[in-house]
C-alpha cells in the first residue's frame, strides 16, 4: 500500500464538508500547518474540529475560523483568538470546552477502542450538564465519551514511507494519541525517509496507524509569547 502523497492538497482532497477532524499540536506548537492551509484553499465547510486550541487570528485554526469553515470546536484552550470569541458570543460557532485532561483522555480512549469512561473532572460544574453521574467508593464521577474523528491530521519531525513517525521534543503532545483515534490518519513531516531509516526504538507512532504521509515545507513554527502591559 502506497501511503505517500505529493502534497497537503492531495492528502486532504477527499475530506468532505461536515467531517469531524482532529488536528495535533499544543497551542501553536507542532500544528499541521500545511494541511490547515490546504483546507483553507479547498474551502471545506461545516467542520467539527477537535484540537487543544483554536489557533490565533492569522495562524493555525484561526485561518479556518476566519473563513467560517468550522461549525464546531471541541477544545480545552481558546484564549488567544479574538475571532473565535466573536463567533462564540454571536452564536455562529458551537463550542465544547473540556478540561485539558478530559480532552486528552477522551482521545486516548478512542485510540484504544474504549467508548466511554468515568472521571471526577467537571463534576459539579457546567461541564456535567446532561451527562451521566455515577458514584464509586463514595465519590461522584462523570461519564465522558471517547472522541473519534473521521480524519486525524498530525505534524511530525520525521517519518518514513511506511508511516512510522518521530516527533521532536514537546511536539508529541496530543499528536501521538490523535494519530490512533482517526478513521483516516494523515501525517505531514519535515523529513520523509525510506523504510528502515528510522531506528525502531525511536518510533513514537507506528506506521500501522498512519494512512497518508507527505513531506511538508515552509513551516513557521510559531510559539505563544507572554505579553506584559506596563501600567
Amino acid at each position: 500500500m502506497n501511503k505517500v502523497f505529493n502534497s497537503a492538497s492531495d492528502a486532504i482532497a477527499d475530506i468532505p464538508d461536515h467531517a469531524t477532524i482532529m488536528l495535533g499540536g499544543f497551542g501553536l506548537n507542532g500544528i499541521p500547518e500545511n494541511s490547515i492551509n490546504a483546507l483553507v484553499q479547498k474551502g471545506t465547510t461545516g467542520l467539527t474540529c477537535i484540537s487543544n486550541n483554536a489557533g490565533v487570528d492569522d495562524f493555525g485554526l484561526g485561518l479556518l475560523l476566519k473563513t467560517r469553515q468550522i461549525k464546531k470546536m471541541i477544545s480545552s484552550y481558546v484564549g488567544e483568538n479574538a475571532e473565535f470569541e466573536r463567533q462564540l458570543l454571536s452564536g455562529e460557532l458551537e463550542v465544547d470546552l473540556l478540561p485539558q485532561g478530559t480532552l486528552a483522555t477522551s482521545i486516548q480512549m478512542a485510540g484504544m477502542g474504549i467508548p466511554a469512561y468515568y472521571t471526577p473532572a467537571g463534576v459539579g460544574t457546567e461541564i456535567a450538564a446532561g451527562k451521566e453521574l455515577r458514584e464509586f467508593n463514595g465519590k461522584l464521577y462523570l461519564m465522558e465519551l471517547a472522541l473519534h474523528a473521521d480524519f486525524a491530521i498530525v505534524k511530525a519531525w520525521k517519518g518514513d514511507k511506511a508511516g512510522n513517525l518521530v516527533f521532536r521534543k514537546t511536539t508529541r503532545n496530543f499528536s501521538t494519541s490523535m494519530a490512533k483515534a482517526g478513521t483516516v490518519t494523515i501525517a505531514e513531516v519535515e523529513e520523509l525517509l525510506e523504510p528502515g531509516q528510522i531506528d525502531p526504538d525511536e518510533v513514537h507512532v507506528a506506521g500501522v496507524y498512519v494512512h497518508r504521509i507527505f513531506q511538508g515545507s515552509n513551516y513557521e513554527k510559531r510559539i505563544e509569547r507572554r505579553t506584559v502591559k506596563l501600567s
